[in-house]
């Protein structure tokens, strides 16, 4: 597993603060929707500066027609990030698509699907998808190994039936993580480091249990030594 740290405070400023604290880690920053539209590429520079070896999920999840989540794929890949996310809902020629453009890059960032949203309950994801959240996951999931994505974007519960459907090498990345059992907040489906070891998450996503600790380089220590006695 590799820990991905959501940066999900309200300023530049903060969460600049909070990956300088982190600066002795080599490990995933999630840079999201406000994170990206208020600070842009700038913000993804300064990171780096902060700690080279810092890698950027971009979460974006795009999400519109093929060609133009091509053309918003490529301008990805020229801002250096190392991961992005697009929605499993545009389909299998959106995501083909997205896949032959970046073939041209020679370095290209990994590329993920979100499935299911961990805000979503069952109920309310039947009512839009008309299926479960387990087999719409699934489905989705299998959709985007067949068309070359690298993985998806599940919540923990999903993630080993996913690489049962697909391959071991499937990436899975999971938000909702509460590392030891912290406050749920509005996710739906969270989980603990340990359940997320055992359903073999690759990037397991932790936000709000960082930055609102009195002590963030404390508790990603306490993560970090957590998940080095769960590696296999």
């Amino acid at each position: 597993m590799e820990l991905c740290v959501a940066l999900d405070l309200p300023s530049a400023e903060e969460n600049l603060m909070l990956a300088e604290s982190l600066k002795m880690y080599n490990i995933w920053m999630k840079v999201g929707f406000r994170a990206y539209i208020r600070d842009g590429k700038p913000f993804i520079e300064a990171l780096k500066k902060i700690n080279p070896e810092f890698k950027i999920f971009l979460d974006l999840k795009l999400y519109d027609i093929p060609n133009t989540m091509a053309d918003a794929a490529e301008e990805i890949t020229k801002l250096g990030v190392d991961m992005f996310n697009i929605h499993a809902s545009a389909g299998p020629v959106a995501m083909r698509t997205v896949m032959e453009r970046l073939s041209a890059y020679e370095k290209r960032p990994l590329v993920l699907a979100v499935t299911a949203l961990t805000s979503f309950d069952d109920e309310t994801f039947s009512l839009i998808y008309e299926k479960s959240i387990d087999e719409k996951a699934e489905q989705f999931a299998k959709m985007s190994y067949e068309n070359g994505l690298d993985g998806v974007v599940c919540s923990t519960f999903e993630s080993r039936a996913i690489k049962e459907a697909t391959s071991d090498d499937f990436l899975t990345l999971c938000p909702g993580i509460r590392p030891f059992g912290e406050d749920a907040g509005d996710q739906q489906r969270v989980a603990t480091l340990e359940v997320a070891a055992k359903e073999r998450v690759d990037f397991p996503v932790v936000g709000r249990p960082i930055y609102k600790d009195a002590d963030p380089q404390g508790k990603v220590a306490k993560i970090v030594a957590l998940m080095a006695t769960l590696q296999p």
